[in-house]
């Protein structure tokens, strides 16, 4: 399982996100990698998340034969705390 950030440097929003989801991905209940994708590095990824950072997605590769399914989780308050977001992860995960 991966979890997708959408992210570019300097948004606080996104690193706030981003140490959440390190903490959560540390407990032994969850098993998830981060991926973080700089919106800055592709003109496609910029268009589309520019205004809406951080963006986060679930990939799952064992639905579609191998290949990944992501689907996206709608966006935690940036005030949640890690334990809400790790409720609102189990959801999704």
């Amino acid at each position: 399982m991966k979890l997708i950030l959408y992210s570019k440097p300097g948004c606080h929003l996104c690193e706030g996100l981003q140490e959440k989801l390190e903490q959560i991905g540390a407990m032994p209940e969850f098993s998830f990698k981060i991926e973080i994708r700089d919106i800055t590095t592709r003109e496609d990824w910029y268009q589309r998340y520019e205004y809406e950072i951080p963006v986060l997605f679930v990939a799952n590769d064992t639905e579609n034969n191998g290949n990944a399914i992501e689907r996206m989780i709608p966006r935690p308050s940036p005030r949640a705390s890690v334990k809400q977001l790790a409720q609102i992860l189990q959801k999704y995960l």
